[in-house]
């Protein structure tokens, strides 16, 4: 099924706009999302209301014309750009390239993304192509918008993101704990310990890691942070786990195949909570249901944002909503979406727009002190025609 651009043909038509232009390689969202493309190198993609045409290398070229879903694909050599590269440099060289075969295409003024590169921008202008800066990112609000079979590479990835999530809880259950209740130590630091070795966040990255990639999957980061490191909540964590104190595992793998994102977290605890950790645990976990209950299409994310807020300010707890200055408490947005990047539109935020049916949102309250430590539990959801469906399927418990 393929994506819904009527929106951006009412963007292209209202500014006099003859097509909107990409320079980018297939890991830019933007790139993969308008040329159904992914190769390693920047190329050129132009959508027109007529047509979708990428320029591209003749080493890519092939591949283009089976993969892309573009209708009308050329090569740099067809515009003689060795010759011309050698005359006056790579980047000039390009710049006349693309401008002939914009030309070509009948394409003489494009929007661009708001971050499309100054360079090449500066050259086509030279070239009298008329480039105006996307700045209201249309193209990334229609990929907000999910079609069924976006939905169903994100429920693929998220599969694999619990089976990851389940080898690391795995070995937290496993760590060694002497029948008596005295933790093995390191030191004289409590620590776990698995397979007689101290147990660290990196070791638990790496089981993370290995699964996702047997799962088709990957990910160049992920969040394993203990204690006063998961009272940060974008610290990736570091060093030994500790047993009686939170820890806080995020994933956000990419499916490989597909480029779509999955996202999910879960706050564990090896050992025994004090009451604190114990109450913010119930609050998050409150928290979150009273969001996923707000998940509905017409609803705002700053509606369902506020739901959270609700929850811990009846309890007592601060959030950025009733002190904007706040340090400790729930201290970021309750969600953002999920797709060909892992944080994209809509915002479930104070200023997070309209819910629609396709919005794939993920819903992750939580609470912060470094005197205690993190609590955060995060599912992944999408907006449907009459309420949402959760696509993340993983119990909710705090010790292991």
């Amino acid at each position: 099924m393929e994506p819904d651009f009527s929106e951006l043909d009412g963007y292209l038509d209202d500014a006099g706009l003859d097509g909107y232009l990409v320079d980018a390689a297939g890991d830019d969202s933007t790139q993969r999302y308008l040329s159904g493309f992914d190769a390693p190198d920047p190329f050129t993609t132009v959508y027109t209301p007529e047509t979708t045409a990428i320029l591209v290398s003749a080493l890519e070229f092939g591949r283009a014309r089976t993969e892309s879903r573009a209708g009308d694909v050329s090569r740099l050599s067809d515009y003689d750009y060795r010759e011309l590269a050698s005359e006056s440099g790579s980047a000039a060289a390009k710049a006349r390239v693309v401008a002939a075969w914009l030309d070509d295409l009948g394409v003489g003024a494009v929007a661009t993304p708001d971050r499309f590169p100054v360079g090449p921008a500066d050259r086509l202008r030279g070239r009298d192509v008329g480039i105006t800066p996307d700045t209201d990112d249309v193209v990334t609000g229609i990929r907000a918008r999910k079609t069924p079979e976006e939905v169903d590479h994100i429920r693929q990835t998220q599969r694999a993101n619990e089976a990851a999530m389940r080898a690391a809880e795995t070995l937290l259950r496993e760590a060694v704990v002497d029948s008596d209740g005295d933790e093995a130590t390191d030191g004289d630091t409590p620590v776990l310990r698995h397979d007689g070795e101290t147990l660290t966040s990196e070791r638990v990255k790496v089981e993370i890691e290995s699964t996702l990639l047997e799962a088709g999957c990957g990910l160049d980061e992920t969040i394993v942070a203990c204690g006063a490191d998961a009272a940060d909540p974008h610290n990736r964590g570091s060093g030994p786990l500790r047993p009686d104190e939170p820890i806080i595992i995020d994933i956000f793998p990419r499916s490989k195949s597909t480029g779509y994102h999955a996202d999910m977290t879960r706050t564990f605890l090896a050992g025994e909570p004090d009451d604190t950790v114990a109450e913010w645990f119930e609050f998050t976990h409150e928290a979150l249901a009273a969001a996923l209950d707000a998940v509905e299409p017409g609803v705002t994310g700053a509606a369902v944002h506020d739901a959270v807020c609700d929850v811990y300010e009846d309890a007592g707890v601060p959030t950025l909503r009733s002190d904007s200055t706040a340090e400790t408490g729930f201290i970021h947005s309750t969600g953002h979406g999920v797709g060909l990047d892992v944080h994209e539109l809509p915002r479930v935020a104070p200023d997070g727009g309209e819910l629609r049916p396709g919005h794939v949102i993920t819903i992750e309250p939580g609470l912060y002190d470094p005197a205690v430590g993190g609590v955060r539990i995060e599912d992944l959801v999408v907006v449907t025609e009459d309420g949402h469906e959760n696509l993340t399927d993983y119990p909710v418990d705090l010790q292991v």
